[in-house]
């Protein structure tokens, strides 16, 4: 079987100068990617810059043949997402692949997060990826091809303690990713969430020292194949845990149809409602919301 490659293709990774996205940027660069390399150097909290990083990357990715450059511009604001995708255009003519995966972290109980702390969170999370893809996407689907791959978490999916910021823009971040691939699967463009679980500088703190192997390099080629023109899916959402990838998914009970309901009877009725016995499962793309309200108003039709 013959080696998957991104020879011709541009790709577009922010976060791209350590961690996560470092590991992306090598392996698509690696395997013929002309990479922009985004990065402004923050600290984990979003604070200072730091050219470094980025340009480390570009050298590491020119050291070994490929073509990369370096872009210091933040997602945290529509200008600087406008203008990352921008000097994919500038240094390369187009823009094939976008990595949302830059992030930051500000930790607080519930009670005690304060509004700016919640703010600079989704401004990296939810809004910078809005902030990328907004001017990546039209062009994409002007060009008739195009692979979209955010980031997310099992704390988008599950919650956890002290992220509340966090857990809200992931969780955010998958609803955006679905318009996405609803509205580019005209068009070419697919887009897919990768949840990854690895040590990165977002682990400081934790006693990781009973972990497995949780490197970077575990998660890249699960990114990698979502990013790559055989990518055969669109609307999903991978996760990755230390060697392991898998799917994660929505799905509903199939509920309970009455014409009328009082509260006394939702709990009379609340283990029928929850049984997952036969759950529906409705993809994304290409008409989950459709088909959601087509099973339902069958149920309450067939029920009358």
């Amino acid at each position: 079987m013959p080696e998957l490659r991104f020879d011709g293709r541009v790709a577009v990774i922010t976060g791209a100068g350590r961690g996560l996205g470092r590991a992306y940027a090598l392996l698509l660069g690696s395997k013929g990617a002309k990479v922009v390399v985004n990065d402004p150097g923050f600290g984990l909290t979003g604070e200072g810059v730091d050219s470094g990083p980025a340009e480390e990357v570009v050298q590491e990715i020119k050291a070994a043949g490929g073509e990369a450059v370096a872009c210091t511009e933040s997602v945290a604001t529509a200008a600087g997402g406008q203008a990352i995708v921008q000097s994919a255009i500038d240094a390369f003519g187009r823009i094939d692949i976008l990595i949302h995966n830059a992030g930051n972290v500000r930790r607080a109980p519930l009670a005690e997060m304060t509004y700016e702390d919640f703010d600079a969170v989704l401004d990296v999370h939810l809004r910078g990826a809005f902030h990328v893809v907004r001017p990546a996407f039209p062009l994409m689907c002007e060009a008739g091809y195009g692979r979209v791959v955010l980031t997310s978490s099992i704390g988008g999916l599950y919650g956890n303690h002290e992220v509340a910021n966090y857990s809200a823009a992931k969780a955010g971040v998958i609803g955006l990713s679905h318009v996405v691939a609803l509205e580019g699967a005209a068009h070419g463009v697919k887009s897919n969430i990768i949840a990854p679980g690895a040590l990165t500088r977002m682990a400081e703190g934790i006693d990781t020292s009973a972990y497995p192997p949780m490197g970077p390099e575990l998660t890249a080629p699960a990114v990698g194949w979502l990013a790559h023109e055989s990518c055969s899916i669109s609307g999903e959402l991978l996760v990755t845990m230390a060697g392991r990838v898998a799917r994660a998914f929505v799905a509903e009970t199939v509920g309970v149809y009455q014409p009328s309901w009082t509260i006394d009877q939702v709990g009379e009725e609340i283990a029928s409602i929850r049984d997952t016995s036969d759950p529906w499962i409705l993809p994304v793309v290409p008409s989950a919301f459709v088909d959601h309200i087509g099973n339902s108003f069958a149920m309450a039709m067939k029920g009358n």
